[in-house]
């Protein structure tokens, strides 16, 4: 059955009924005007100022030549000006595509190409960047900077200040077509043996996710609105998709303190009566010996999320302790299935605390072999999702996609198995299960006993070849005391493993580095290990 429609445009059809980002930071604003949607840096924007920013810029888009699902490119750190980038391409059926500002200039310019990129939104401080890569780059037609007063041009391009698309006087409100399927946003994932891959993401997919995301953190539309501080990179969909979209949807207030500094955050929570954060491991670290030495209140947090890395019991307890209102609990997910897709629940920290949790209730969840077939409970293999949070598919990669969605599920390159209760246990990236002596080693088992060693501040698992055991258990580890001898470090982190591993996954060697090669949002890059090592 189809209703009659005749006599009515597609639009009139379309704003009535569609699921658009755009509309729900409009819907937040005609709610909460007043309210503080963004605290950034000593600057407070409100709901009314943000949507009438992005309203603006996105009508500026428009009238600048941009149409229907091209891409922007966002060269921005955290800000509000970055939120306000992002709706506006919402708003007018245009494609946001953040990118990882901390990647190498070949690598950025690798992505502008591919993505047919023809305008870049840019810091100012990302403009001597731009200088360099913009000559090769012929299809790049206009350049908006954020800050500092522009020159004519960047690289070459015609370039304009962001402020003066966002303060044009409206004409009333930015009504055009966007379709549930449309891209919202397009983020490209980390290439380790190959370049990074474009992953597009509807505007369902990221509907869906962020109001599951605040269901399933306890945020409530209404007096009582949920202040979030983040400190991850909204370029990532961890900082983007899990935290500050989803409590932008329900009203709530983003505080962006800046780059992580553990004091400066602290007083943040403080002073904003922050109820959620997520943080990784070695910020919760760094957190919980700034508030031993100089103690905030931070009994207004009802939630602590953490997420990339194991975190040892030890730590946990600490957490506990510093937060001593707040339920601490793992998330997870990854770009291609917006996260989080499982997330612990409050009573997991204390008897599944190293599981990843049940799956979120708009997410399924399973586990699959290598010939496509689904595995009952306790039985290992890949983890496979279906629902609406997982991604259209990779952009301008046919070979991807025929890889990642076969069988009817999106394989997500992960291992692991569920339980009885239908939670989620974690194992390990398929490229990083170390195969050593006949057994197959979980890198994420051995990190988290590694982890909780003495002297150890953070480590990295890795096999490396061996002519005995095939591949051999490798610990890389930074130390919590520089002035400890290599040599002691490595011997207390053997005998702890002794206690806590069998005998194949006690780590054959320990490196003492200064510090782990990482991605922006604090993943050990092991593949620069392992390639680093081998030499």
């Amino acid at each position: 059955m189809q209703p009659d429609l005749s006599g009515l445009t597609a639009l009139e059809v379309n704003l009535a009924t569609r699921t658009s980002l755009g509309d729900a930071l409009t819907r937040s604003a005609r709610m909460f005007g007043s309210r503080t949607a963004i605290a950034d840096r000593g600057r407070s924007v409100t709901y009314r100022e943000l949507d009438a920013a992005a309203e603006a810029v996105g009508r500026s888009f428009l009238e600048s030549g941009l149409s229907h699902q091209q891409p922007v490119a966002m060269l921005m750190g955290n800000s509000w000006q970055f939120v306000a980038t992002y709706f506006a391409c919402a708003k007018a059926g245009l494609v946001a595509m953040p990118v990882n500002v901390v990647l190498a200039p070949e690598d950025i310019a690798w992505i502008l190409n591919d993505s047919g990129t023809t305008t870049v939104v840019a810091d100012a401080v990302f403009a001597p960047l731009l200088e360099k890569i913009l000559p090769g780059l012929t299809e790049v037609k206009s350049v908006i900077l954020v800050g500092a007063e522009p020159a004519e041009s960047t690289g070459g391009v015609p370039t304009r200040h962001w402020k003066d698309l966002a303060l044009r006087e409206a004409t009333g409100p930015l009504e055009v077509l966007v379709e549930d399927r449309d891209v919202v946003q397009c983020l490209y994932t980390s290439g380790t043996t190959s370049r990074p891959k474009g992953v597009l993401v509807t505007h369902t997919a990221v509907f869906v996710a962020g109001l599951t995301n605040a269901l399933m953190q306890g945020a409530s539309w209404g007096g009582e609105h949920a202040t979030l501080v983040n400190v991850l990179p909204m370029f990532h969909t961890t900082g983007l998709n899990t935290l500050v979209l989803p409590t932008l949807m329900i009203g709530g207030t983003v505080v962006l303190p800046g780059p992580f500094d553990p004091g400066a955050v602290l007083d943040a929570i403080e002073a904003h009566r922050a109820t959620h954060v997520m943080f990784l491991p070695i910020m919760y670290r760094a957190l919980v010996g700034t508030q031993a030495a100089a103690a905030r209140d931070l009994s207004s947090v009802k939630l602590c999320i953490y997420a990339m890395a194991p975190m040892p019991d030890a730590l946990l307890d600490q957490v506990d302790e510093a937060f001593p209102n707040a339920a601490v609990i793992l998330g997870s997910g990854q770009t291609e299935v917006v996260p989080a897709t499982v997330l612990q629940w409050p009573e997991h920290r204390h008897t599944k605390a190293n599981s990843w949790g049940p799956p979120v209730p708009t997410v399924e969840v399973q586990i699959m072999d290598n010939d496509g077939t689904l595995l009952p409970a306790g039985e290992s293999g890949e983890i496979v999702y279906r629902g609406p949070h997982v991604s259209s598919g990779y952009w301008n990669n046919a070979d991807a996609n025929r890889a990642a969605f076969a069988h009817g599920w999106f394989h997500s390159g992960d291992v692991g198995h569920l339980d009885e209760d239908g939670v989620v246990w974690f194992t390990d990236r398929l490229k990083d299960i170390i195969k050593s002596g006949g057994e197959n080693v979980s890198s994420v088992d051995v990190e988290r006993v590694v982890s909780a060693a003495p002297g150890v501040q953070e480590c990295s698992v890795v096999g490396l070849p061996d002519e005995r055991w095939g591949e051999a258990v490798c610990a890389v580890v930074v130390a919590a005391d520089a002035t400890v001898a290599p040599g002691e470090l490595e011997a207390q982190v053997i005998a702890h493993a002794k206690q806590h591993l069998a005998g194949f996954q006690v780590p054959k060697r320990v490196i003492v580095v200064d510090e782990l090669p990482k991605t922006a949002t604090g993943k050990a890059r092991k593949h620069e290990l392992r390639a680093g090592l081998s030499r």
